[in-house]
């Protein structure tokens, strides 16, 4: 598997790890979007958001996404979270992107 993200989860790729567990981590994404813009990925190679079977996978990722939240100060200052999926993604490896803060006038 050429996968980028299984190649940084297996470390073979450096990346700031700035969590993991044993079902995710978490780092910045190379072309930052906002001044904070993170990546949430699953430690388990799932290629696409439809094809996630595990409920508790979501949920982890999204508990993962409030921590990060809490940890950069956006609660109060605005985020995103953003799924891509069905080709729309670079990286065929499911990941949350985390991005903010956002400005009153950000368009969806």
């Amino acid at each position: 598997m050429d996968c980028i993200f299984c190649k940084i989860i297996k470390k073979e790729i450096p990346a700031k790890l700035l969590y993991e567990d044993e079902t995710a981590v978490v780092f910045p994404d190379i072309h930052p979007a906002r001044a904070v813009h993170l990546l949430i990925v699953p430690k388990q190679h799932v290629e696409d958001f439809v094809k996630v079977l595990d409920q508790e996978l979501f949920s982890k990722l999204f508990y993962i996404a409030q921590q990060m939240v809490a940890r950069e100060g956006l609660r109060d200052r605005g985020f995103r979270l953003v799924v891509n999926g069905g080709g729309a993604q670079i990286v065929s490896h499911l990941h949350v992107h985390l991005m903010g803060p956002m400005s009153k006038t950000a368009s969806l």
